[in-house]
């Protein structure tokens, strides 16, 4: 039978049974927050008409690519091709990576520390050590026969090893930052899903407002040339002697003034197309050859889908990322707390020592040691303060979710109102334009027939150009508004694969 060996059950013993208390994790468990929204988003009221605007529907969710319902090619185009080439998303993209190494580098703690090494030194004992002095001292011994015992001072070492340590994670500090370090991988992804949803906005409004200065351009050209006919008709009728020169002088200031806009509109053209070619990661004015071609401007749908507000916490990054936060925040109380409690290292060294290099492989060469180290901290205030610290830093997280929550249900609620606003303007405009030309043809036929004055055409002219305006930034403020309204919404990235496959 063989004998066992003392000591080695009573190591064992304790090693085994802090193993399996190694799934105990201190700290609270997240619990993802339950935001108090209301039922469904609040009606605006709007002026009569409202009966063919495009209407906000809450039985459907908003689609993710929202861009398409304005059934622009263009504006398809250029998104596409911003969500490939922008470097601040690319940059957000970057960050990503960058938290998922970080949290690798977290989780490696968890995991056995090896190492290995060799080594040779020339090693020399000193004479005035206790060590040096006992071994100078057996030299000088004699034995029998006259002979003397030889140990030197100077000797050679030649040594192969390795080392070994693993910290048992007895009460979860390492689980804990693992689980932090990934809430924090959550967060730069929903960095990254608001950076391409402010990008994609960004594109959509750009466009929109690049094709709404262009179509301002065009009618301004076409007034242009309207006043130039009218000019010359008031010089013709001056010299007939049917009116005088004070009204060519009106008529004169009148086409000055509208060509005095020409520029303006065109600075906005040029500003509009050097944004989108920033968004796009291209020099300035990159895209002028494949934008200098006036198009309508897009136009919205007969209906939008918004969804109900239950949805949105779901569907914002803004709103996500701050969760992740908050989940980041819970989990580093329990790496916290989890330092008020022992630490348990398993560590070991082995290898191979001799004096000559041809005995190194020897067994009689070997050398180890192995054994557990306990750490139980008695009294450090700072740990404590630490708890104190991320408690304190996640009710700030909390805080924070209940504030980025409000402000998206407001973001929401204004956009809507701005969408439903917009849109009753745009149609009381396209009456007012209406109104305004046949009182222009009017005032026209009334002045050549000798009826009215010029005056009256020059008022009919200005108001109609006053009202062609404003219709023309009302059509483009209500896509603009909707596309507003999407990024309200947090449409237009892709949900992540967990929520695919749910």
């Amino acid at each position: 039978m063989r004998r066992e060996r003392p000591g080695l059950r009573s190591l064992l013993s304790p090693l085994a049974g802090a193993l399996l208390a190694a799934g105990c994790n201190v700290g609270p468990n997240f619990a993802r927050p339950d935001p108090k929204v209301p039922s469904q988003w609040v009606a605006t009221a709007v002026a009569p008409g409202a009966e063919r605007a495009s209407k906000a529907r809450d039985d459907a969710e908003p689609v993710a690519q929202w861009w398409l319902q304005f059934n622009d090619a263009t504006l398809q185009s250029l998104i596409e091709r911003a969500v490939g080439a922008n470097l601040d998303l690319k940059i957000a993209v970057q960050r990503v990576e960058e938290a998922r190494a970080e949290r690798d580098v977290t989780g490696s703690q968890a995991w056995p520390h090896l190492s290995v090494g060799a080594g040779y030194s020339r090693q020399r004992l000193s004479e005035t050590t206790p060590t040096g002095a006992l071994f100078s001292s057996v030299g000088q011994l004699p034995l029998p026969g006259g002979q003397h015992v030889r140990v030197p001072l100077t000797y050679n070492q030649f040594q192969v090893d390795a080392d070994a340590s693993w910290e048992i994670d007895l009460f979860g500090r390492v689980r804990r930052a693992v689980e932090a370090a990934n809430a924090q991988v959550q967060v730069s992804m929903e960095d990254e899903h608001a950076v391409q949803l402010t990008l994609l906005s960004d594109v959509a409004q750009s466009y929109i407002q690049l094709r709404g200065a262009q179509r301002r351009l065009a009618t301004a050209l076409e007034n242009v040339a309207t006043l130039t006919e009218l000019l010359e008709l008031t010089r013709q009728r001056r010299d007939a002697g049917l009116t005088t020169d004070e009204d060519v002088s009106r008529s004169a200031a009148q086409l000055s003034s509208t060509r005095a806009d020409l520029p303006a509109y065109d600075l906005q053209i040029t500003d509009s197309i050097n944004r989108l070619s920033a968004l796009l990661g291209r020099e300035p004015d990159a895209l002028r050859g494949e934008l200098s071609a006036a198009t309508p401007i897009p136009a919205v749908p007969d209906s939008v889908a918004v969804g109900v507000p239950a949805q949105l916490a779901r569907r914002r990054p803004d709103i996500r990322e701050a969760e992740a936060s908050l989940h980041a925040a819970t989990a580093q109380i329990g790496v916290a707390t989890a330092d008020l409690f022992p630490r348990l290292v398993l560590s070991g060294q082995g290898g191979l020592q001799s004096q000559g290099l041809n005995q190194l492989a020897e067994w009689a060469s070997r050398f180890g040691s192995f054994g557990p180290s306990f750490q139980l901290p008695i009294f450090d205030r700072g740990r404590w303060k630490t708890v104190h610290l991320q408690s304190v830093r996640a009710q700030e997280s909390a805080l924070a979710y209940q504030s980025t929550v409000l402000k998206a249900l407001h973001e929401v609620a204004n956009a809507l109102a701005a969408f439903s606003a917009d849109q009753v303007r745009r149609m009381e405009l396209d009456h007012a334009v209406g109104e305004s030309r046949d009182a222009l043809a009017l005032a026209r036929e009334r002045y050549q027939s000798g009826v009215a004055n010029f005056i009256d055409v020059l008022d009919a002219e200005r108001s109609l150009q006053l009202n062609e305006s404003a219709q023309i930034d009302a059509v483009t403020a209500t896509s603009v508004d909707l596309v507003a309204l999407y990024r309200a919404l947090g449409g237009g990235w892709d949900p992540l694969p967990e929520e695919k496959s749910s």
